[in-house]
């Protein structure tokens, strides 16, 4: 690994040791990675369902080549560390998770997510032993290479039916445990949730923003204890909402107003550094 992917992930690191909370937002292609660098964030992170919709797919419709592909591209457009998130290490065998996590450090990344979702709707979250095996892989394989690489390990209970605070934080317990360095529980729906979770566990925990209703400000979230907060999709829809308006606009108005309030290119251009 080259002194470049070692300094990102230095990098990395250090922003979950700081005090307070740090934003990474979630690019979905080159120009907005670009972006999100110009505007000064200082990591980013993709979302599978952001990157399978900017190729047209839906969430959990790439392959592991294919998301590794995608995220190499991040990775290449600016000199920000970056984290992918790979959905359930496309596999549900602990060996699947480790080959996904060597594969993610040879794709320029210096993190990623692995959840506790099997795909399956008949049974969504993976039985406990076998998640937190899986985890252990993960960690594992992270360990096994030169520069510190952060592998972040999700309990989906809240986005299904009959989640409990109990069996979420067993979970991630378990996940830190196994030796997960980050931890992260999407879905919980208040503040005081999301306090508890934090102070269930020393090591840093993510919060994702972009469900309505369960999406809490940097200061909320910074004062229950989350060191990062991450924001899914949520940046990918209000790009694609802004393309619906206007081409609504055009298509069922015929006229043009969008244009007098959008950026203009030489704007976009100056952000991206180019």
């Amino acid at each position: 690994m080259t002194a470049t992917q070692t300094s990102k992930a230095e990098r990395f690191r250090a922003l979950h040791q700081g005090p307070g909370a740090f934003v990474i937002p979630n690019p979905w292609d080159t120009a907005s990675a670009r972006i999100l660098a110009g505007l000064g964030f200082e990591a980013l992170a993709t979302s599978s369902a952001a990157s399978a919709g900017a190729l047209g797919r839906r969430d959990g419709g790439l392959t592991r080549d294919q998301a590794l592909a995608h995220a190499r591209r991040i990775v290449e457009s600016t000199d920000l560390p970056v984290s992918a998130d790979l959905e359930n290490g496309f596999g549900d065998a602990p060996e699947a998770v480790a080959e996904t996590v060597r594969l993610a450090a040879e794709a320029g990344l210096v993190g990623c997510t692995i959840e506790d979702s099997t795909g399956n709707p008949e049974s969504p979250l993976y039985d406990e032993a076998l998640a937190v095996e899986r985890i252990a892989a993960g960690a594992e394989a992270a360990r096994k290479l030169p520069f510190p690489f952060l592998l972040t390990a999700r309990a989906h209970n809240f986005l299904y039916a009959r989640p409990t605070m109990d069996a979420t934080i067993r979970r991630l317990q378990a996940y830190d445990k196994a030796g997960a360095d980050v931890l992260f529980a999407p879905g919980l729906p208040f503040v005081a949730s999301v306090r508890v979770v934090c102070s269930a566990s020393a090591k840093p925990f993510n919060f994702m923003v972009g469900i309505p209703g369960k999406s809490f400000s940097v200061a909320e979230l910074a004062d229950a204890g989350v060191r990062r907060i991450s924001l899914a999709t949520s940046l990918y829809r209000a790009a694609m909402s802004g393309l619906l308006e206007a081409a609504r606009e055009v298509r069922e108005s015929g006229t043009f107003s969008f244009v007098e309030r959008s950026a203009t290119t030489a704007e976009l251009n100056r952000i991206m550094g180019i």
